[in-house]
C-alpha cells in the first residue's frame, strides 16, 4: 500500500480538528460548538456538495453509466442491510438488527463530503451526478431495514406504513436540502453560480474542518457507553465500513472507468448513517436501541472511514 496516502490523510487539518474534538471529551474540557452554529454548518455543507454537483450535472451528458451508477447504488443500499441484519440478529435480537442494518445499507452525508475533500486533494476528478447518488441510498435502506423487522420479529408493534416510511426517508432534511440543492445548482447558469462561488466554494474545507471538530467531540462522548456493549459491536463496526468500501472498490470498475465516482461509490457503501436513519428509526421501530446502532456508525465507523477507509479504498481503486 502506498503509506504516503495515509500519512496525507492522518495529517489533513479537517481530520485533525475530528481529533482535537475526542481529546478535549477525554480531558474534560469545556470545548463545544453550539447546537444551532453546528446545525447551521452541516446545512451549509449539505448545501455547498448539492449546488456544486448539479453545476457538475449541467455540465454533464447523460449517458447509461449513469443509470447503471444509479441502480448500483440502490442495489447496494439494499443487499448491505440483509447480511448486515443477519450477522448481527442473533447477537442483539431483531429490533436492534434492523436499525443497524438500516443505518449501515443507508450512508452519511458527512463521510461524503470529506471523500470529496480528499478527492480535491489528490486531483481527482469525479461527476456531478454522484451527489445525486448519495440521496438515492438514503430510502432503500431504511425502508429495507424495517421490512427485515417486521418480517422477523413476533412482537413488532409499530403499524407504520410503507408509504409513510418512504415519505420521510425522502422528505427527511438532509435529504431534501442536497437534492433541492441539486436541482437549483443544475438550473442555475454559469453567471449565477460565480455569483455566490466564494460561499459555495471558497469557504467550504474551514467549514468542513468546524464541523469535524463538532462530529469529534460528539463521537468522543459517545465512546465510553458504546464500549461497555462489549467488543462485537466495535468489531462489527470497524468490519461492515472497510468490507463494504473494499469490496465496492473493487469490482466498482464494471460500473465506471471514472476514478472519483468508484472512488465515491466505495466511501458511501463503507459509510453508515447517523442524522437520517436514526430519525426514521425513532418512528418506525421505536424498541430498537440507539445507544447500540448510532455510537456504531459515529464513534467507530466514522473514523475508521475518514483515517484508514479512504487512503485505502484510493489505494484498491489504483490497483483494480
Amino acid at each position: 500500500m502506498n503509506w504516503s496516502l495515509l500519512v496525507d490523510n492522518l495529517t489533513n487539518p479537517a481530520l485533525l480538528f475530528f481529533c482535537l474534538g475526542i481529546f478535549a471529551v477525554q480531558v474534560k474540557s469545556d470545548l463545544e460548538i453550539p447546537a444551532t452554529s453546528g446545525k447551521f454548518i452541516s446545512l451549509y455543507l449539505l448545501f455547498s456538495i448539492g449546488f456544486n454537483g448539479g453545476q457538475e450535472l449541467a455540465h454533464s451528458h447523460f449517458s447509461f453509466e449513469i443509470v447503471n451508477t444509479i441502480l448500483f447504488s440502490i442495489a447496494l443500499a439494499s443487499i448491505i442491510p440483509v447480511y448486515v441484519f443477519f450477522f448481527m440478529k442473533k447477537k442483539l435480537g431483531t429490533e436492534n438488527a434492523g436499525a443497524i442494518a438500516a443505518a449501515y445499507g443507508s450512508v452519511s452525508a458527512v463521510t461524503f463530503v470529506t471523500a470529496i475533500s480528499f478527492l480535491e486533494q489528490h486531483f481527482t476528478p469525479f461527476d456531478g451526478h454522484m451527489v445525486a447518488i448519495l440521496a438515492f441510498m438514503e430510502a432503500p435502506a431504511i425502508i429495507v431495514g424495517v421490512l427485515l423487522i417486521k418480517y422477523f420479529s413476533k412482537n413488532n408493534e409499530s403499524n407504520i406504513s410503507m408509504f409513510s416510511l418512504v415519505r420521510h426517508a425522502i422528505t427527511n432534511g438532509s435529504v431534501l436540502l442536497i437534492l433541492g440543492s441539486l436541482v437549483i445548482g443544475y438550473i442555475a447558469s454559469d453567471q449565477q453560480a460565480n455569483g455566490i462561488k466564494p460561499f459555495t466554494t471558497d469557504l467550504f474545507k474551514g467549514f468542513l474542518a468546524i464541523f469535524l471538530l463538532d462530529m469529534g467531540i460528539t463521537s468522543g462522548q459517545k465512546l465510553k457507553s458504546f464500549f461497555e456493549h462489549g467488543w462485537f459491536t466495535s468489531a462489527s463496526a470497524a468490519m461492515f465500513a472497510l468490507v463494504n468500501g473494499s469490496v465496492v472498490a473493487i469490482i466498482s470498475g464494471a460500473i465506471t472507468p471514472v476514478a472519483g465516482n468508484r472512488f465515491l461509490l466505495a466511501v458511501l457503501a463503507a459509510s453508515a448513517s447517523y442524522i437520517a436513519v436514526p430519525a426514521a428509526m425513532k418512528i418506525a421501530v421505536p424498541k430498537a436501541n440507539p445507544g447500540i446502532y448510532l455510537p456504531m456508525a459515529l464513534a467507530v465507523t466514522f473514523p475508521i472511514n475518514i483515517t484508514i477507509g479512504l487512503p485505502l479504498y484510493f489505494y484498491l481503486i489504483t490497483l483494480f
